[in-house]
């Protein structure tokens, strides 16, 4: 796993300034205002900072931006970043002020001079967040994930460091998503993703894993179905964190894991086939979910599950036209296989209530093309039968700027995925696609159960950079799930 950026709080010491290496980052307010640090910057600068102040450059500066000076008079250091920051500003723009001050600092070390700055734990979030790479696979450098430690003067060190190690601890899960999404499909197999969410026992989460012959025991043909082409066997990994009370039932998180996705017999065009080896996107999220919740202690109880499957063409593949039946003991008319993972989600998502009884359950899965043409990239769709548990969610997504939009559901859409032949049919085609896969996962939730599907197809793997993360895997949903937890689930 990549590793998370070093950050270490301390007391401010002006008279380390001088001497220190790498970068040295000051914050200035869109006013010109500089506190204690800056202030010796500019001094030590001759200068320099009150110059650049004033200047047309300045002006025009936004908060949130970050001016560079290269090589400072009267430092040692390489660089000199002025980040512009309002005093005013929120959490999440101080985050975004962060992740602006990773992308220009790139694996330099740097000392930042924060001050006093209220949102300062936010500001180390969004700088450890956006200061990722992927760089596993390329051969120069002698270890191309390492990057340089970072140093934060505060004048209350020791309550930022207290206030940011929780949110470091949703940083490192984004990254292990960001990871897992990322990995070729020929490292991260069923077998290779499956040992690496067991290498969590080693946080407190207690890791099940079941094997195909399990999951024929217990019924579970539609999830197989998906994998049967494959030579990479099917698996379903539970992770526990109970970190509540013994008798509190769980919150239920399913990730649709299809390592790769050909579509199967129902073969997708050969471009951007690349792409596929994101649609374990929702698996990768419920991981790096648990993996934050596992770090920061939380005072709840998590069950994560995920269905990990490749869908390939053989002659053991599935094909249009079969039907299958699900562990709930709905039959299903296989229209197209490239519409696997419902599949999938449908076996994991009853197989979560039947033995947990959880107290509201919450499917994550890279699922349609078509919540990409109505919500773009931008937002994940997100599909609930539960008005409260979907307005938490929402409002959690908000506060920690993860793009998310409510879409609808209804009985009119059932009649699109009406079989001739069985009790269901897997796709209902073009119209509404995104609504009436949310409709087949419907089917799966009990009457008592409060439920989200969130389609992240749109927000899991992107072309181009974000706020917070390098093109790529975003690890969207860690945070929101985090937040939802420790809002709505954990204990005081």
């Amino acid at each position: 796993m990549s590793r998370l950026t070093p950050i270490r709080f301390q007391d401010t010491d002006l008279d380390a300034i001088a001497e220190a290496s790498g970068r040295v980052a000051i914050l200035v307010t869109p006013e010109g205002k500089l506190d204690l640090g800056g202030r010796r910057v500019n001094r030590l600068t001759r200068g320099a900072v009150a110059r650049l102040v004033a200047s047309d450059r300045f002006a025009k500066a936004k908060s949130g931006q970050v001016i560079s000076l290269a090589w400072p008079a009267g430092l040692a250091a390489d660089a000199l970043d002025i980040l512009v920051l309002d005093r005013k500003a929120d959490k999440v723009a101080a985050r975004k002020a962060g992740a602006a001050l990773a992308k220009v600092k790139d694996k330099a070390a740097l000392t930042l001079l924060a001050g006093n700055a209220k949102e300062a734990a936010d500001l180390a979030l969004g700088l450890a967040l956006r200061d990722y790479r992927f760089d596993a696979y390329k051969s120069a450098g002698d270890d191309p994930q390492d990057s340089g430690a970072v140093v934060m003067y505060h004048s209350r060190s020791q309550e930022i460091a207290d206030a940011a190690a929780p949110l470091l601890a949703v940083a490192e899960g984004a990254h292990m998503t960001r990871d897992l999404v990322n990995e070729p499909a020929n490292v991260l197999t069923t077998t290779e993703f499956a040992a690496r969410l067991a290498e969590m026992t080693e946080l407190g989460l207690t890791v099940e894993l079941l094997e195909e012959d399990e999951l024929e025991k217990l019924g579970m043909r539609a999830l197989l179905c998906v994998g049967q082409g494959s030579a990479s066997p099917s698996r379903v990994v539970v992770m526990q964190w109970n970190g509540g009370a013994a008798d509190d039932a769980p919150l239920a998180l399913v990730g649709k894991g299809v390592v790769f996705d050909t579509g199967g017999i129902s073969l997708k065009p050969a471009a951007g086939m690349e792409d596929m080896t994101m649609d374990m996107g929702g698996a990768g999220v419920v991981a790096g979910t648990m993996r934050a919740l596992a770090l920061r202690k939380a005072r709840a109880n998590v069950v994560g599950l995920v269905g990990l499957v490749e869908n390939m063409p053989s002659g053991e593949a599935t094909r249009p036209g079969d039907v299958v039946r699900s562990m709930q003991g709905t039959t299903i008319e296989v229209i197209n296989t490239d519409a696997e993972g419902r599949l999938v989600l449908s076996d994991v998502m009853w197989y979560a209530q039947d033995r947990f009884k959880p107290t509201a359950m919450i499917d994550l899965a890279t699922l349609t093309g078509a919540i990409i043409i109505g919500l773009g990239h931008e937002n994940a769709g997100v599909f609930s039968n539960d008005d409260d548990l979907c307005n938490a969610f929402l409002k959690a997504a908000g506060a920690e700027g993860e793009g998310a939009w409510r879409m609808p559901l209804g009985k009119a859409y059932d009649d699109l995925i009406k079989s001739r032949i069985a009790d269901i049919k897997n796709t209902g085609g073009r119209p509404a696609g995104s609504i009436t896969a949310a409709q087949f996962l419907a089917r799966f939730v009990k009457e008592d159960t409060p439920w989200i599907h969130l389609d992240i197809a749109g927000v899991a793997s992107v072309k181009s950079d974000t706020d917070f993360a390098p093109k790529g895997a975003t690890g969207w949903g860690v945070a929101a799930l985090n937040r939802l937890v420790r809002d709505r689930f954990e204990q005081e």
